[in-house]
């Protein structure tokens, strides 16, 4: 069960925006990488674009969930060291903390690209995609543990087949939450007065994961048809 637990502690970190590496398939030819923002003006833009996206992603999860602590924290990673990602996560209080780490705020080039991101990460917890994740993880691994016993497996095979259940569980259907996430970003970014169609240009700069099996994102393109679909189907810009 240790084990089953590191396992899922390293799938839902798949809830994020990370800077994954490109799929070895096939060769990505890359678009050309915008400049960062400075790192003053990078800290100036969070602080910016967090007060306008938090009241709206909070009001969004009123507006759709019941009983859910929509009180986000939206807050910079203190490791200067720490490896580009932005991701969702939940205290210990059950408050919903959305993380930058500091080289990722230095690979967005500007506010809108900046508001996407962080209404993504928004997103997930609106959509329940931690506990919905979690469902998927702990069903998959009972269910690879039974099958493993009643094949005649021992307690180590039978342990060994719920971290491998809990794991392939929990990478199921990680795409399709992050498609979910970008496309109510997009209602998030949009609300809070940023420009999606300008913000979904970061996914033209990330090394694209392609579709990859148990691969946490979606290919690039695909992220990108979600967010124009949404664009086009409420009249945004």
């Amino acid at each position: 069960m240790r084990r089953f637990m590191c396992l899922f502690a390293l799938a839902v970190s798949a809830c994020n925006v990370a800077i994954e590496p490109a799929s070895q398939s096939a060769p990505v030819v890359q678009a050309p990488r915008a400049q960062g923002m400075a790192p003053g003006e990078a800290r100036n833009a969070f602080a910016a674009v967090s007060r306008r996206v938090e009241p709206v992603a909070e009001r969004e999860c009123r507006n759709r969930t019941q009983g859910l602590n929509c009180d986000f924290l939206i807050r910079v990673d203190p490791n200067p060291n720490a490896a580009p990602n932005a991701y969702q996560s939940l205290d210990r209080s059950g408050r919903p903390v959305i993380t930058f780490t500091q080289r990722m705020l230095g690979q967005i080039a500007n506010h809108d690209e900046l508001a996407f991101v962080m209404s993504h990460e928004a997103a997930h917890h609106i959509r329940g995609h931690l506990a919905r994740q979690a469902q998927n993880s702990a069903l998959v691994s009972v269910g690879a543990g039974l099958i493993t016993a009643l094949a005649g497996g021992g307690s180590s095979s039978v342990s060994t087949a719920q971290d491998i259940g809990g794991f392939v569980g929990a990478r199921t259907y990680s795409k399709d939450f992050e498609l979910e996430a970008d496309e109510l970003g997009t209602i998030i970014t949009h609300k809070a007065g940023y420009r999606p169609s300008i913000g979904v240009r970061f996914f033209n700069r990330l090394p694209d994961p392609g579709d990859r099996f148990l691969g946490s994102h979606p290919a690039n393109p695909d992220r990108v048809r979600v967010v124009q679909a949404a664009i086009d189907r409420y009249g945004l810009n």
